[in-house]
C-alpha cells in the first residue's frame, strides 16, 4: 500500500485537481485506489459526485471507535473509492489534540486498509497542523505544489526547512512540483527557469494552468477522464509516471 499525500501549508495551488486526477489515473491502471479527501472544504468530494453520509461523530472517527471503512463510498470509477470529506472534519484538530499520540492517529486509521487497497491519495487541508503532522507519519511521499510566484515559493522553502528540523519516517518520501504554472506571465518563467531555491528533490514534471483542469468543477470529473489527451490531461499522466517511479 502506497500513501501518497499531497499538501501545501497555503491553499489555491492546485492541491485537490491534483489528488483527484493522480487517484483516478492509478485506478485507470486497475489498482485498487482509494482517495481521502480532509478538507473540510470537500471540493474532492464534489468532483467525483460523492456526498458524505457520516452517521458518527468525528470523534468515533478519529479514536477508531467505529472502522474507517464503513465511512468510505464507491465512485463513477472501478477501482477508486474515497472518504469523502464533511464539514464536521474540522473537528479533527481539537480531538488530536486530546489524544495521547495523535501523531500516530492517521498511519493507524489506515492500516486495515492495507489488504484493499494498492494507492491511497490524500487530499489534505492546508496548513501546518497536528493533523498535518499525523498525516506526514502516514505518508510513503508528501507531494507538494508550488504555484512559481513568490509567496508560493517562500511556503515550499518554509516547509523544507521544516522536515529538516522535522525528518520524515525512514524511507519516506518529500517532493515538490510545479502547479498552476503560466509561462505567459514573465515572474513564472523566471522562477520556472532559475530552481536554485530547491533543498529537496523536485519533480521535472510542470502542471500548466489550463481552463481545462478549471473545467473539472462543470463536469465533476477528473480531467484525466472528461478531456484525455488534453494537454491537462497529459501534464498529470507524465506526474503520475514520476511519482509510480519514485515508489516502485
Amino acid at each position: 500500500m502506497n500513501v501518497t499525500s499531497v499538501f501545501s501549508i497555503k491553499g489555491g495551488v492546485g492541491k485537490t485537481a491534483t489528488a483527484v486526477n493522480l487517484a483516478a489515473l492509478a485506478s485507470f491502471s486497475g489498482a485498487r485506489t482509494l482517495l481521502i479527501d480532509l478538507d473540510p472544504q470537500g471540493s474532492a468530494s464534489f468532483y467525483l459526485r460523492v456526498k458524505p453520509k457520516i452517521k458518527t461523530t468525528v470523534r468515533k472517527l478519529i479514536k477508531g471507535k467505529t472502522p474507517v471503512e464503513s465511512y468510505i463510498k464507491a465512485t463513477d470509477y472501478v477501482h477508486l473509492d474515497i472518504l469523502p470529506s464533511t464539514m464536521a472534519y474540522r473537528e479533527i484538530e481539537s480531538e488530536l489534540s486530546q489524544m495521547k499520540r495523535p501523531g500516530d492517529r492517521i498511519r493507524e486509521m489506515l492500516q486495515p486498509l492495507e489488504a484493499t487497497y494498492q494507492w491511497i491519495f490524500i487530499d489534505c487541508p492546508p496548513g501546518l497542523t497536528l493533523l498535518a503532522e499525523s498525516i506526514f507519519r502516514a505518508s510513503n511521499l508528501v507531494l507538494v505544489p508550488v504555484v512559481p510566484t513568490t509567496l508560493s515559493v517562500r511556503t515550499y522553502v518554509d516547509l523544507m526547512e521544516h522536515f529538516s528540523e522535522n525528518p520524515l519516517p525512514p524511507g519516506a518520501l518529500i517532493n515538490g512540483f510545479f502547479s498552476m504554472a503560466d509561462r505567459r506571465k514573465s515572474m513564472h518563467r523566471e522562477i520556472l527557469n532559475d530552481r536554485d531555491f530547491q533543498k529537496a528533490p523536485f519533480c521535472k514534471t510542470i502542471i500548466p494552468y489550463l481552463s481545462d483542469t478549471e473545467k473539472m468543477g462543470i463536469y465533476r470529473k477528473p480531467v484525466v477522464a472528461w478531456k484525455p489527451g488534453s494537454e491537462s490531461s497529459e501534464s498529470f499522466t507524465r506526474l503520475w509516471e514520476e511519482i509510480k517511479k519514485k515508489l516502485s
